[in-house]
């Protein structure tokens, strides 16, 4: 059956991930076609070309005396992604770009702006967070053409139904720029998808129909996703509507920037330590240090991957050397890893821990805004006890026997382990064990391990199965947004001293407003300020559920509204004057990529169709 460039041949989902990337496809003109994965051809060595299923999130400029990184499709290339470019970070770190996906999150740099490689060589051009992701996303899509379309112009990636998978936890800045980035790459038929749901679709889907016979009314699945940036939490119940088993996500975790990462700096400081008390003892500089991080990530993996491995080596260049004769070689032993992620990341605590938030220098070098927190468990503590009752007031929702919704946490039912962190055994042990205990003092059942989920794999798969469910051909998670959105309202009031003018939080989208909707807010007297710069307040609540789309908010509970990014504008006059308040009513839309857009329509218009939007995306970013 020959393609059109309205009708996608394949469903295609990517999973643009911290430490990996991978792609998973189907054929939509097969019915119950298979989900293949593709052989992504990268270079793993230096002029050397291997196809694997999972590429590296790694991005190297090589140095002009290396030559051109030649691919099959790009003999003149300079820049290497995938196995080449992790490997070649242990020798020279300062050229290596990882962790993008966490950098497009952080709030607090220009996410556009040339900023990676951080401290990088001046021989080395810096790119941005956006543009690091698209070169991810490029190779992707240079793959797809080179092994699936191969010449045929309808194959083309762009033309097929694309989902992109993101944290659930990812604010509408870092899903704006992640779609840019795809835009950037080539790839503009694309959706969003949340990282947890796909790895539930990818668990659905291996089981067939089985799936029905693990999961009843009544459930809560517990998805615990824990990958190379991120500690992502979500909870999808179970519900009957209309005589029929439905799914739905009912809570989502905050962005936690904690994963491989934070462990694999915490190996390498525990493998410096060793080196320094050594003989000779040897003392490493900053990017000896960075070198370590990458060469004990790679040792990590070795150890969680294969039990029987009791040490894998550390090889390092010494300063100034290259050479294998001056490298320093050490190892690192399965007991510290095992010492230093069970009890560092995963310790057994009680159900009312809570992260633990350290005061911050004042001064602080460029970086990554990781939780100050190491701990998964009492991450997974606070996200339990601030959704207890998420459930409570779920429509078509019964709980089970002796699974109360009213105890002082959220209790899951079923857990669905997710990402490469949680490949290692001791790891989910542990979690399940402390989840267990928890539980237990709530007075509710254990949970149980949904068994089968690919941890590499499952958010690719997923993604390819959530296309098909977009078409009719798949059970359907709901979702919509995690969190309920409100923009801030300054009252009108006399200037008083060291009072500033309170702030009513009128609700804009609710919690669970499905993408692509809008909702219109009853009349308020309201009124936009125009020709002069403004600065529009947002905020976001992830337990407020009952509130519709026009509540005002004159007070709230700490912890119940969370202050987002403000948006910088100045509105056009159109023939008004400069500070004019122009009278508006509101209308809010979620898009089909998960951001809110704002519009103000003026009561009385200028010009036909008038109105000023603002897109709660990028910070000082706003379209009119």
């Amino acid at each position: 059956m020959s393609n059109t460039n309205s009708t996608p041949r394949y469903a295609v989902g990517i999973d643009l991930g911290t430490t990996h990337c991978a792609i998973a496809y189907v054929d939509l003109t097969v019915e119950g076609g298979e989900t293949k994965v593709l052989a992504i051809p990268q270079l793993v060595a230096a002029g050397t070309v291997d196809a694997r299923p999972l590429l590296p999130s790694f991005l190297y400029f090589a140095h002009e005396s290396e030559g051109p990184q030649a691919l099959p499709w790009d003999a003149e290339r300079r820049l290497v992604v995938g196995e080449h470019a992790r490997a070649r970070g242990a020798d020279a770190p300062a050229r290596l770009i990882a962790s993008a996906k966490s950098w497009l999150c952080h709030a607090g740099v220009d996410r556009r702006g040339a900023i990676l490689p951080v401290g990088a060589p001046e021989d080395v051009e810096k790119i941005s967070p956006v543009e690091a992701s698209w070169r991810y996303l490029e190779h992707l899509r240079e793959a797809w053409e080179a092994e699936v379309a191969k010449g045929d112009p309808t194959l083309a990636l762009a033309l097929q139904e694309v989902v992109l998978t993101v944290p659930a936890s990812f604010d509408a800045s870092a899903r704006e720029l992640t779609v840019e980035a795809a835009y950037a790459a080539g790839i503009e038929n694309v959706t969003l998808l949340e990282e947890p749901q796909a790895a539930l679709y990818a668990w659905i889907s291996a089981m067939g129909e089985r799936w029905r016979r693990d999961v009843k009314v009544g459930d809560v699945i517990l998805v615990v996703d824990v990958g190379g940036g991120t500690t992502d939490f979500s909870a999808i119940a179970a519900l009957e509507r209309e005589g029929s088993l439905e799914l739905v996500r009912v809570a989502v975790g905050d962005h936690i920037l904690l994963g491989g990462d934070n462990m694999d700096l915490a190996l390498a400081h525990v493998v410096r330590a060793k080196l320094e008390a050594g003989t000779p003892p040897r003392e490493l500089d900053k990017w000896q240090m960075v070198a370590l991080t990458h060469a004990c990530r790679s040792a990590k993996e070795q150890l969680l991957s294969d039990p029987a491995l009791a040490s894998a080596p550390i090889v390092l260049a010494s300063r100034g050397s290259k050479l294998l004769g001056g490298s320093i070689r050490t190892e690192l032993t399965r007991d510290e890893v095992t010492a230093i992620l069970v009890d560092g990341f995963f310790p057994s605590v009680a159900s009312n821990a809570r992260p633990v938030v350290r005061a911050r220098s004042g001064l602080t070098q460029l970086g990554l805004p990781y939780a100050s927190d190491a701990a998964v468990t009492r991450h997974l503590a606070s996200f339990l006890g601030r959704q207890a009752g998420a459930t409570s007031t779920l429509e078509g929702f019964v709980a089970k026997e002796g699974a109360s919704t009213n105890g002082t946490l959220l209790h899951p039912t079923a857990v669905l382990f997710n990402g490469g962190v949680m490949k290692g055994d001791v790891l989910r042990e542990r979690l399940t064990e402390t989840l267990g205990a928890w539980l237990a003092g709530d007075g509710a059942p254990p949970a149980r391990i949904l068994d089968g989920a690919d941890l590499d794999l499952a958010v690719a798969r997923g993604a390819a199965a959530y296309g098909l469910a977009r078409r009719g051909r798949g059970f359907r998670i709901r979702g919509g947004t995690a969190r309920a959105y409100y923009v801030g309202i300054e009252s009108a009031m006399p200037a008083v001293p060291g009072m500033e003018p309170p702030i009513t939080a009128l609700c804009l989208a609710p919690f669970g407003m499905e993408e692509g909707t809008t909702a219109t807010l009853p009349a308020h007297e309201l009124g936009v300020v125009v020709g002069e710069p403004v600065r529009f307040r947002f905020f976001g609540s992830s337990v407020r559920r009952d509130d519709a789309a026009g509540t005002e908010l004159e007070r709230w509970r700490a912890g119940e509204l969370d202050e987002l990014a403000p948006i910088e504008v100045t509105l056009p006059t159109e023939g008004r004057r400069e500070g004019d308040v122009v009278p508006v009513t509101l209308n809010a839309r979620v898009t089909e990529v998960g951001t809110l857009e704002l519009d103000a329509v003026p009561l009385s218009p200028q010009k036909p169709d008038e109105h000023w939007r603002v897109e709660l995306s990028v910070r000082g970013a706003a379209s009119v």
